[in-house]
């Protein structure tokens, strides 16, 4: 007897002193700003490559608020993810201050001032394939730069140089490439020697392998630049004269003036309810924005949760609402500089319900059915996000591209970048077929200063005033299908960061009549059930690469990065 009660001595000493290790563990974590669960309480960076995620959190760590280190993320993708990091491309920022103050800045790229709306046609009035894809006359002017400079001009803390400085060193000094990358520029090597034959650093005589250095001696000097003189070091002088002079090589047509006039614009951003949740996400020429708000809007009456993630009754909602937002969106959007938008109307409660109205359980909708509105060009899924959240909250979602996976192939010689071929995200032909078999809107028509239609979402979510969720993906007409599911995953299915964005996702697009699903995202009970209905089912490949942020109501970071790609969260 007295043994055993010594052994319980023994155990209930044992469990106590765990039980102190574990709140002194607990303790020091809460002063380092990490807990257990690997979650962060001072910010967090969430990219598409570790080098610069850690760019970002040391510029978090040395006083750099949320733009800041967005500032120094975005040059320093445009080293090391040059597939779709740029300076030589655009995109869109979103940002939320910590006292709740939201902002959209317009960075997209413009069609220069001597584009026409049938300049990729031929004599017969047939779009000529490769002209908007490939070559210097598919790029539009970029808009990267002076966006960068925009958002520090009115939000940065830190100086302007000490931003730029850590994407210089990285050029000029070289890294070392991921396994993917290794693979996706071998495989574009034959394009990257075509387009460029006064050479490229992207180009070797042997295959890139894992771990090899890629030194970007030219993309340095014009970072240098850049630091040195903000915006006229890209815009103006030996870089403008560089592009300039990779026009005139190749056919392209933006100019001196056109780079000289470029200006990014800040917007009002698109805001709505979903459950109680502030979404603030995304204006035109994003498309982006609007069609989260009606998807959220279109789903919110049905009972998510009850049903449970990607179920029957779930996906045929999903699918409904994504036909018909998707069909708005090719008869309605555009640059409303140039367009006469109806955003409140699309918005509106008595608009999305109406639209939904003749969702019928029994049977799947046809796309002909549901509108005879046009629609845009495909879009090229190698775009980038990123999600930042500083210690005092401001938070930023930016999401920027080159269109095509390394843009239009063409490295500008003398400055070191690739050039963008945005222009093919206008309607080339509005009216008739493009190459895709996809017809154009009036709305999305290529005009001098134009900016072309995006997908890109940039989003952020609040709740009761407080900072829930920032997120965002590539993945061109995905890009929308991808953050709706992500923020069902966490809001109606109670995942965790991680796993709303390791979940398998599905996508339709009103055109064509199909949809695309991952590979195992939906059991074959599901699938069969849905079928029987009229439903077309096309499987592929991943479908966006969210990278987002969730704020705990402990207060703690949780980041999500996603698997499909080589990104990274990292936090302190």
């Amino acid at each position: 007897m007295q043994k055993i009660i010594k052994v319980k001595v023994r155990f209930t000493r044992a469990v106590i002193f765990l039980i102190a290790v574990s709140f002194f563990a607990s303790c020091v974590g809460h002063q380092l700003g990490k807990n257990n669960s690997g979650e962060y309480r001072k910010g967090m960076v969430v990219s598409a490559n570790r080098i610069a995620s850690e760019v970002g959190v040391e510029i978090l760590k040395k006083g750099g608020n949320a733009v800041d280190a967005a500032v120094a993320v975005q040059f320093a993708l445009a080293v090391v993810y040059p597939n779709a990091g740029n300076i030589g491309g655009g995109g869109f920022m979103l940002y939320r201050s910590a006292k709740g103050e939201t902002n959209t800045l317009d960075f997209r790229e413009k069609a220069p001032n001597s584009a026409g709306r049938d300049m990729y046609l031929d004599a017969k009035g047939n779009p000529i394939v490769d002209k908007s894809l490939y070559g210097q006359l598919a790029s539009g002017v970029p808009g990267s730069v002076a966006g960068m400079e925009e958002a520090h001009q009115k939000y940065g803390k830190l100086k302007w140089e000490d931003l730029i400085e850590p994407s210089r060193r990285l050029a000029a000094d070289g890294f070392k490439i991921t396994a993917m990358q290794a693979n996706e520029l071998n495989g574009n090597k034959p394009l990257f020697k075509r387009l460029n034959p006064l050479g490229t650093a992207l180009v070797k005589d042997t295959k890139w392998t894992e771990g090899d250095i890629l030194t970007q001696t030219e993309l340095s000097n014009t970072l240098k630049l850049i630091k040195e003189q903000g915006r006229k070091g890209f815009y103006e002088g030996a870089v403008a004269d560089s592009i300039v002079a990779e026009m005139k090589r190749g056919g392209g047509i933006i100019s001196k003036e056109d780079l000289k006039a470029y200006k990014a614009i800040w917007r009002k951003p698109v805001t709505g309810k979903y459950r109680g949740y502030d979404v603030i996400t995304m204006p035109p020429p994003s498309s982006g924005g609007i069609a989260l708000i009606q998807l959220l809007k279109s789903v919110e009456p049905f009972p998510l949760n009850k049903w449970g993630f990607n179920s029957d009754s779930t996906v045929q909602v999903m699918i409904e609402s994504e036909r018909r937002v998707y069909a708005d969106r090719a008869a309605h959007l555009g640059d409303p500089d140039f367009y006469p938008v109806p955003q409140e109307k699309l918005i509106e409660n008595s608009y999305v319900k109406q639209r939904m109205s003749t969702f019928n359980w029994q049977k799947a909708s046809t796309s002909a059915e549901i509108s005879a509105g046009e629609i845009a060009p495909r879009e090229h899924e190698e775009t980038t996000h990123f999600s930042i959240v500083d210690k005092d909250g401001n938070a930023v979602s930016i999401t920027t591209t080159l269109n095509g996976s390394y843009g239009a192939g063409v490295v500008v010689k003398g400055a070191g970048f690739l050039l963008n071929n945005e222009m093919d995200d206008f309607s080339v032909k509005p009216g008739a077929p493009n190459m895709y078999g996809l017809v154009g809107g009036e709305a999305n028509a290529i005009a001098p200063g134009k900016r072309m239609l995006s997908s890109m979402t940039p989003t952020i979510l609040a709740k009761d005033g407080d900072l829930f969720m920032v997120v965002g993906t590539p993945g061109g007409s995905t890009i929308i299908t991808s953050v709706f599911q992500t923020i069902l995953n966490v809001v109606d299915f109670d995942m965790s960061m991680q796993a709303a964005v390791n979940a398998k996702k599905i996508h339709h697009q009103w055109l064509p009549d199909n949809v695309a699903v991952e590979n195992k995202a939906l059991d074959s009970v599901t699938t069969e059930k849905l079928k029987a209905k009229g439903y077309i089912f096309v499987k592929r490949g991943a479908i966006g690469r969210v990278d987002a942020i969730l704020k705990t109501k402990w207060g703690y970071f949780q980041g999500g990065a996603d698997p499909r790609g080589d990104d990274v969260a990292i936090g302190y």
